[in-house]
């Protein structure tokens, strides 16, 4: 699994593009279907690109990430819109650093959401099923579990299109991809250079690993792990899965 590491100090300026808007979208229309949660867990939450707003709505919410560095810059955020949220209807939001694969809470809460493809950093079949039984053991019966992943499709056009250029005024990068066909399984590499308050470039290294699962392999996992039903949709809507879906979306209750 990766830490990240240094990559928390770029990581919001290289995700600038990502749709956390459309996330946001999906887990509104989400919850008109099944039920809206007063207690949530952000499950790989990063740098809390999804916490913080889901706790301006008024949400009491536990961002879980592995990496502390990640959380540093999650609670930073928090921390500097304080000021901000004393105007609107306020949550709260604690912070964990916790394994996905084992995180526990003091009680059980009502829906647990899990973005940007973190089901696919874990590379064992075994990995994927311990974070499910976790996930089962820490919602409350009749909770959700909302997650995405990249199918084994999107992670062949990955090696197919690579290398991927960003090169930017004040960040740059080469990302290049391994694919292991047998796995279904890419490794990233990226070569950043990030710019520092004058003129000056840091260079950095970063490797990421991805797998792919059978989504029929991913339901009867979640239905092994305690929920009793999982539905599957897809590209941010909630309709059923195309052969040609990007991401696909699972909506799990226990």
């Amino acid at each position: 699994m990766a830490s990240y590491g240094q990559f928390a100090t770029v990581y919001d300026r290289l995700m600038e593009e990502m749709p956390y808007a459309e996330w946001l979208r999906f887990i509104r229309e989400s919850w008109d279907r099944y039920g809206t949660p007063s207690t949530l867990v952000d499950l790989g939450c990063g740098t809390g690109s999804l916490s913080i707003p889901l706790a301006r709505t008024g949400l009491k919410v536990y961002g879980i990430d592995l990496s502390a560095d990640m959380l540093s810059v999650a609670r930073s955020k928090w921390d500097g819109s304080s000021q901000q949220m004393m105007r609107h209807q306020a949550g709260s939001i604690r912070w964990l650093q916790q394994d996905m694969r084992d995180w526990e809470l003091p009680e059980p809460v009502d829906a647990v959401v899990s973005f940007c493809d973190c089901v696919n950093y874990l590379t064992e079949h075994e990995d994927v099923e311990a974070a499910f039984q976790a996930t089962a053991a820490n919602l409350k019966d009749g909770g959700v579990f909302l997650f995405d992943v990249h199918p084994p499709k999107q992670l062949v056009r990955y090696a197919e299109e690579q290398p991927f250029i960003l090169d930017e005024r004040d960040v740059a990068y080469i990302w290049t991809c391994d694919f292991d066909e047998d796995r279904v399984e890419i490794e990233h590499h990226l070569t950043i250079f990030a710019r520092d308050s004058g003129s000056k470039y840091e260079r950095f290294e970063e490797i990421h690993i991805q797998r792919a699962y059978d989504p029929e392999w991913i339901t009867a996992a979640l239905l092994r792990a305690g929920f009793r039903t999982v539905d599957r949709y897809a590209d941010f809507q909630l309709q059923e899965p195309s052969p040609h879906a990007e991401r696909l979306f699972f909506a799990a209750v226990k």
